[in-house]
């Protein structure tokens, strides 16, 4: 057979004999992907049901996980947000509320993954904007679910990659933008060993805005075909509600005690805080401890950590407010985040002492406290290094600093109030990047869903 003359054919298809391979190294990969997802179709509901017994699954509502709507498709023009979880839906506030006022008789579909986001969504999405959970990736599920829908324009929140959905978005050539572009080094370097398959994904998107300058050098190394200025949406995020009754009822109840909120804990970083507190209770009588976990589900091992700690407390999931006497208080309920933020002036940002990477610490500066974390605040690298050029965050190295940095700051109401002004600060700064994001959307929005049935 003769060999074909070196250099015809499209770049990058050939084997270093020159010989044009018959599929790409990306489509076998993907080719092997959705095989593997199509033979997965009698594990699903093993994988469903073994999620829903961790509470990670709403029976209720599971039908939406197979790609099964749980509502209908409203009229018009239909814009689809898809964030993981919690973090990225919270961010999307402030784009969905402005898409919406652009377009008075769109509507929004916010997508994610887990039940948590769901619940808090139920009470924070305008009108005219629906939540589902997003299907499993499997191509029959995400074809169901893009024929119900029929999305007009798709905005993705940060970075999940899922093949299937992505190809089939692609394959019908329904406009989409990644919107706080971000990949884990983790995941950059699991991705880098698979160069192909990744391109071809992220060419999807029409546009990427990236949330940092070292984000952008990263996907543009996997191969993002344009990217956009970049900038973090979660500076734009509108602060957690609070219910008004709910905080007098506290503020009455801890009167002029001193207070500080260990918000969105993990599993470690309360015991951390119980020994802070014991450590702290001698020289500031009568100090409250509130911890408002990630995950509320948590609350009976937290309370047994609590407890072996040598501590009392009770839980506001059994309907009850601290005692005069009460050490800890365990807010282990959900959507009352915002509540307590605007109780506590200093706030320790949970997930940073062990190597989440940290939860968003710019609701606390909207909210007026004082901000601790842990070494690991590597979701937020921008934001921790800004906040803490300004003097609005102090960075603490270990657990064992704890103790001392909030000593410090009950201690000196003067250096409080100057870190929560100063945090305050950079909170308004930012408040912008919607704009900025906005701005960079508007080549997409005229032309979505034209010519699309509704």
């Amino acid at each position: 057979m003769r060999t074909p003359r070196r250099g015809a054919g499209p770049a990058g298809l050939r084997d270093r004999r020159g010989v044009r391979p018959i599929i790409s190294q990306g489509a076998m990969l993907y080719a092997l992907y959705r095989g593997l997802t199509d033979l997965a179709d009698p594990l699903v509901p093993l994988l469903l049901d073994r999620r829903q017994a961790a509470g990670k699954e709403d029976p209720a509502r599971r039908g939406e996980r197979l790609g099964r709507p749980g509502l209908g498709r409203p009229p018009g023009r239909l814009v689809w947000v898809h964030g993981a979880s919690v973090g990225e839906a919270l961010s999307a506030q402030a784009l969905i509320r402005r898409l919406l006022e652009r377009d008075p008789d769109g509507h929004v579909l916010l997508t994610t993954g887990t039940v948590t986001s769901a619940v808090l969504m139920a009470d924070r999405l305008p009108p005219r904007a629906v939540h589902q959970f997003v299907p499993v990736d499997r191509m029959a599920y995400v074809r169901r679910f893009l024929d119900h829908w029929r999305p007009d324009l798709v905005l993705w929140i940060e970075s999940e990659i899922w093949p299937n959905l992505l190809t089939e978005i692609g394959r019908r050539g329904i406009p989409a933008a990644m919107i706080n572009a971000r990949m884990s080094d983790r995941s950059f370097r699991r991705w880098r060993r698979a160069p192909g398959t990744v391109g071809r994904l992220l060419r999807v998107f029409g546009l990427v805005l990236p949330w940092d300058d070292g984000e952008a050098a990263k996907l543009a190394a996997l191969g993002a075909p344009r990217i956009g200025p970049s900038g973090n949406l979660k500076f734009s995020s509108e602060p957690p509600s609070g219910d008004p009754s709910a905080l007098d009822a506290l503020r009455a109840a801890v009167g002029d005690r001193p207070l500080w909120l260990a918000a969105s804990t993990h599993d470690g970083e309360e015991a951390v805080c119980a020994e802070a507190h014991r450590a702290l209770a001698d020289a500031l009588p009568g100090l409250l401890t509130v911890v408002v976990p990630r995950h509320p589900a948590r609350g009976e091992a937290i309370a047994g950590a609590v407890r072996a700690a040598g501590l009392a407390l009770v839980r506001r999931s059994a309907g009850a407010l601290p005692g005069a006497g009460t050490p800890v208080y365990l807010a282990d309920t959900m959507g009352e985040m915002g509540v307590f933020l605007r109780l506590a002036p200093i706030v320790f940002v949970g997930g940073s002492l062990v190597p989440h990477g940290g939860h968003n610490p710019i609701e606390a500066a909207q909210l007026g406290s004082a901000i601790l974390y842990g070494p690991h605040m590597t979701n937020f690298p921008e934001i921790a290094r800004e906040l803490e050029a300004a003097g609005g965050a102090l960075r603490i190295g270990n657990a064992a600093a704890l103790p001392g940095a909030l000593t410090r700051l009950l201690g000196d109401p003067a250096e409080r109030r100057r870190m929560i002004e100063a945090a305050a600060a950079v909170a308004r700064r930012n408040a912008g990047m919607i704009e900025q994001v906005l701005a960079a959307l508007e080549p997409l929005l005229p032309a979505a869903g034209r010519g699309r049935a509704a």
